[in-house]
């Protein structure tokens, strides 16, 4: 199948591209995903791109670009969400340590010692609460604002601390009460926005909910009956993802304290909004110590090796037309990840 040509980087830096990118076309080319975009940027090789298969395959044909528009899903948490939230901590308008209802007074506003009142930012931050790992918000009503209080005035169950939607549900209502506006009226930052042009997007799922193949509009169900969230929502192109993690290794040299935050380890596996590598994580088993990554549903990735000054993004439609199928996204990830993590 006929790819859309790269740009111009290192011979070292391309071979190891090159050989990253035969694994995604042979996915591609299996039927296992309708298509992707490749990126990697390294601050002392260059940095290229490539394009393969299809961005969409219903109800109509359309070939994949570089410049095609993805629904980046959970990068939301790490994109958007998680630098607004340490950059308002740096500026001292929030403290990381403070419960969320320093912010968010009405939160489970019923019970004075609910477990809920207790919790904070950062463990938000670190999924380390016990909110359920999902949940369909959605199912219980249309109206944004009333779903809005169903999260805060719900008796959540008490479980094991893990990954959850919740905590970046009530982090991004705690940026819409200190920026006095919704989620979808906040910049998302240059060549990002919470929707995209449908003739210049990747198709996601065919939704029983909503009835028709989703294209430029958010895939997450819970997103859309919030209208905006701090879990998902945000749209971008294959550039726009790296410039922002080339941004990140550039200002990494200089210490920048919102950065260190990002790679600071709160547990095993995660540091503030990301995850560390570790073990069996969607980097691979290559990556450097120092990396963090973190992934999305709709098939996107994006993964930050500060030791080696490397960053590359896996962005797929894999969940088109439909996710009820085995795409083998987990072991493409980790198989991509660790042919661009080769010892130089």
């Amino acid at each position: 199948m006929a790819t859309k040509q790269p740009q111009h980087c290192d011979g070292e830096l391309q071979q190891q591209f090159d050989s990253a990118f035969t694994l995604l076309e042979s996915a591609v080319d299996n039927g296992r995903i309708p298509g992707g975009v490749l990126g990697v940027t390294d601050l002392k090789l260059g940095c290229t791109a490539r394009a393969i298969g299809m961005a969409a395959l219903k109800p109509d044909k359309r070939e994949m670009q570089l410049d095609t528009w993805f629904d980046l899903a959970s990068l939301t948490k790490v994109l958007f969400t998680t630098p607004r939230i340490l950059a308002l901590h740096h500026a001292g308008r929030i403290d990381l340590d403070a419960p969320l209802t320093s912010v968010i007074p009405d939160l489970h506003q019923q019970v004075p010692d609910a477990w809920q009142r207790q919790i904070t930012f950062r463990q938000c931050l670190g999924h380390q609460t016990a909110f359920p790992g999902v949940f369909p918000l959605y199912t219980y009503g249309l109206e944004p604002q009333l779903l809005r209080h169903f999260v805060l005035q719900r008796d959540w169950p008490v479980g094991a601390a893990g990954y959850s939607d919740i905590n970046f549900i009530l982090l991004g209502i705690a940026l819409e009460r200190l920026e006095g506006k919704p989620i979808r009226a906040q910049d998302p930052g240059p060549g990002f926005a919470f929707a995209a042009d449908p003739q210049h997007a990747a198709a996601t799922e065919y939704c029983p909910w909503r009835q028709r193949i989703l294209c430029g509009e958010v895939h997450d169900e819970n997103c859309a009956a919030l209208e905006g969230g701090g879990h998902a929502g945000l749209f971008g192109s294959i550039t726009a993802v790296m410039n922002q993690a080339e941004e990140w290794l550039r200002r990494a040299q200089t210490e920048h304290p919102i950065v260190g935050l990002m790679r600071q380890p709160l547990s095993d596996t995660r540091t503030h909004g990301w995850e560390r590598a570790h073990v069996g994580w969607s980097g691979g088993d290559r990556t450097s110590p120092a990396t963090i990554g973190h992934t999305g549903f709709t098939g996107t990735g994006l993964w930050i090796d500060f030791e080696n000054q490397r960053a590359w993004s896996l962005l797929t439609n894999r969940v088109h037309p439909s996710r009820h199928v085995d795409t083998g996204i987990a072991e493409l990830r980790r198989a991509i990840g660790d042919a661009l993590s080769a010892v130089r």
